[in-house]
């Protein structure tokens, strides 16, 4: 049975942040979590497929991947967490859960830690002969960066930071509640210091406290050839600034392929109609086409070619993304039909008719032709 997008599982969108995840992760865990809802098969399924969302979804590297490639490329690495219900089968948001029941941490990197900064999306169009040759694009993006006055540690220079003294600097503390599980210990973050483990009394004026300041970046994109629809391209490095000492996030841009004016793109194929007389259909004939780039190939009619009959120009299509391989240009033979005949052209095509005994509608004469017939001129 198919599964159900990730994203959908969670409850999130697809630009949720990791925070958003993580809380939507936690939400739902909570609630289906199996010492929560004992026998219950429907509760721990649901909670299984929680856990395996999140697992793809918390880790920046595979949630990529997940968008690039779907289904296809989160079975690559979903593993045994996801697919055995146990508590040693989950290699990653166990700790979540751990936190939430029993009061560890799970092995979670504490908020006070270096945090990597988050992907950025950016949508970029091309042009089919973009996609046959590749390109390089320009583009601007607005994003995070470190300030470049505090360097990214929130306090103005010159100024001290304090530890905590509620949480004594690990950015958690400790709450004890009732719960159906009895006497429960929760480890959450330190609301005094938001779960950062210090105290800035004198913030940096230029990011205003938040380490990091909004900029514009111009950079260059290389397009492969071949690209479509479905392609990501992953810019390393130039996503969001991270905090407090994380690495910035990565740039993915998402492909789009403009509709071209004349062809149609089915895979690495390429398709184009190409209008033929009467005539050419019936005797064959020889006549160029312009493909893609003003490219111009010669396509042989044979005799007795057939509306919708579709002739191969062998490797005149695009590309195959990181291959060798080229597709093809199909020709699609349209017979034109005309709608306005001159004299000659009536009498020649009634002959034919006649020749092959085909019955047509009788020649209109017109008003003036009626007049002379019916006075015998």
């Amino acid at each position: 049975m198919a599964k159900r997008d990730y994203y959908e599982v969670l409850g999130v969108s697809r630009g949720a942040s990791a925070d958003e995840i993580k809380r939507a992760f936690r939400k739902l865990a909570a609630k289906y979590h199996p010492d929560a809802n004992p026998g219950d098969h429907q509760a721990e399924e649901r909670f299984k497929e929680i856990n395996e969302a999140y697992q793809v979804l918390s880790d920046p590297e595979k949630r990529a991947r997940y968008d690039q490639f779907g289904q296809a490329g989160a079975d690559g690495f979903a593993g045994a967490g996801a697919a055995d219900f146990g508590f040693g089968g989950f290699t990653n948001g166990f700790g979540d859960i751990f936190d939430m029941f029993f009061g560890g941490s799970g092995g979670q990197t504490r908020r006070n830690g270096p945090e990597r900064g988050p992907d950025l999306r950016y949508d970029l169009t091309v042009t089919l002969e973009e996609v046959a040759t590749g390109t390089e694009k320009d583009i601007k993006i607005v994003r995070e960066e470190t300030c470049s006055r505090c360097h990214g540690n929130q306090a103005e220079p010159g100024t001290r930071i304090e530890t905590c003294p509620d949480c004594r600097g690990r950015g958690e503390v400790e709450r004890i509640s009732e719960s159906f599980l009895g006497r429960v210990r929760r480890i959450e973050p330190c609301p005094r210091c938001r779960g950062t483990g210090r105290l800035i009394p004198h913030t940096c004026k230029a990011c205003a406290g938040h380490g990091v300041v909004r900029a514009e970046k111009r950079l260059t994109v290389k397009v492969p050839p071949g690209v479509d629809e479905t392609t990501r391209l992953r810019v390393q490095g130039e996503g969001a600034a991270g905090r407090r000492g994380g690495g910035p996030g990565d740039l993915i841009v998402f492909i789009h392929v403009a509709k071209h004016d004349r062809l149609r793109r089915e895979g690495d194929d390429l398709w184009l109609d190409l209008p033929i007389g009467f005539a050419q259909a019936a005797l064959g004939t020889e006549l160029v086409v312009e493909g893609l780039g003003g490219q111009r190939e010669t396509v042989h009619i044979p005799p007795g070619t057939e509306i919708g009959t579709v002739l191969r120009v062998p490797k005149a299509g695009l590309p195959r993304l990181g291959s060798s391989a080229r597709g093809n240009l199909n020709v699609r033979v349209v017979v034109s039909v005309p709608t306005h005949l001159t004299p000659k052209e009536r009498e020649i095509l009634r002959t034919w008719a006649q020749v092959r005994g085909e019955e047509v509608l009788p020649e209109d004469k017109g008003l003036l032709r009626k007049m002379k017939d019916a006075l015998g001129r």
